[in-house]
């Protein structure tokens, strides 16, 4: 009798533990089962997050492509993007990590908007300043004033700007004079009957120069190659300047006729041949004239 009863509670034992076994590899598999769902969806959340920087990364790509000279925030943010991405890829794949990324990602989407916005409103103001350099470049070239400054300085408009506070002049002459003591000029294209060289010329309004004294030095060489009149020496940092005179004047912001006078060397006579005359504002050479005596 007790035997049956023992082997009862045996029965009902094992059954028990049974059930217990069953349903904790129930729950273990709806576990594993829930586990691998939720990993294969971070996995596909996090490919999407990836996704998306690049994309992002390729709109800077494609914005720092645009410009000759790369705009420094730009190429600074696609270089934070390139290190979230090489990030992501080594990083776990967890709720916390994704959603780390996803903060970044739509704090750098803002910021993308913002400079990409800046970006294109610089390349329209960047056009728009390229036409109306161009326009200004034309109008300049149109007006005689400044035809000699400009053939010096036509190689872009960028020079002609950075250079345009100087005085430049226009109208460069030189000629052979016969001087009467009555003090009356004749000019003349004989060298034997030439008493000096005239050099006359007109000094450019410049508004970007202030009224004052100003200086220009003038070069009159022979045919033999010497300069005429003072001959004496300037040095401007590694150049050196054989000048014939000085031509002082006082500016006073308009345009100024100036004419000066260039002795031969000595008392010896003009030499037949072609003169070359050049005016110098400092170091640069600001008008170039040539002229024969017979």
């Amino acid at each position: 009798m007790e035997n049956n009863k023992s082997n009862t509670g045996l029965k009902v034992g094992l059954g028990i533990a049974l059930v217990l076994f069953l349903a904790t590899g129930f729950y273990t598999m709806n576990l594993y089962n829930s586990s691998k769902k939720v990993e294969n969806e971070l996995t596909e959340e996090k490919r999407l997050v990836m996704n998306d920087l690049n994309a992002m990364a390729k709109q800077y790509d494609d914005a720092i492509g645009e410009n000759e000279v790369s705009n420094a925030n730009l190429i600074e943010a696609r270089g934070r993007i390139q290190g979230l991405i090489d990030s992501l890829k080594i990083s776990e794949t967890n709720v916390k990590s994704l959603w780390r990324y996803k903060s970044k990602y739509a704090s750098l989407q803002k910021e993308m908007d913002v400079l990409l916005a800046q970006n294109d409103s610089l390349r329209v103001e960047n056009s728009y300043l390229a036409t109306s350099l161009d326009s200004t470049r034309v109008r300049l070239e149109e007006r005689t004033i400044f035809t000699d400054s400009l053939l010096v300085q036509n190689n872009a408009l960028a020079e002609v700007v950075s250079n345009a506070a100087i005085l430049n002049t226009v109208g460069l002459k030189g000629f052979g004079v016969i001087e009467r003591t009555s003090g009356k000029l004749i000019p003349t294209e004989r060298a034997s009957r030439a008493d000096k060289i005239r050099v006359c010329f007109t000094v450019a309004k410049n508004a970007l120069v202030q009224a004052g004294d100003e200086e220009l030095y003038v070069q009159v060489i022979d045919p033999k190659n010497n300069t005429l009149g003072l001959n004496e020496q300037v040095t401007f940092g590694e150049k050196t300047l054989n000048y014939s005179m000085i031509s002082k004047f006082n500016y006073e912001n308009a345009s100024l006729n100036i004419c000066e006078f260039v002795a031969s060397k000595g008392d010896s006579k003009f030499e037949k041949g072609r003169y070359v005359v050049n005016v110098f504002n400092a170091k640069d050479l600001v008008s170039s004239s040539e002229f024969t005596l017979k």
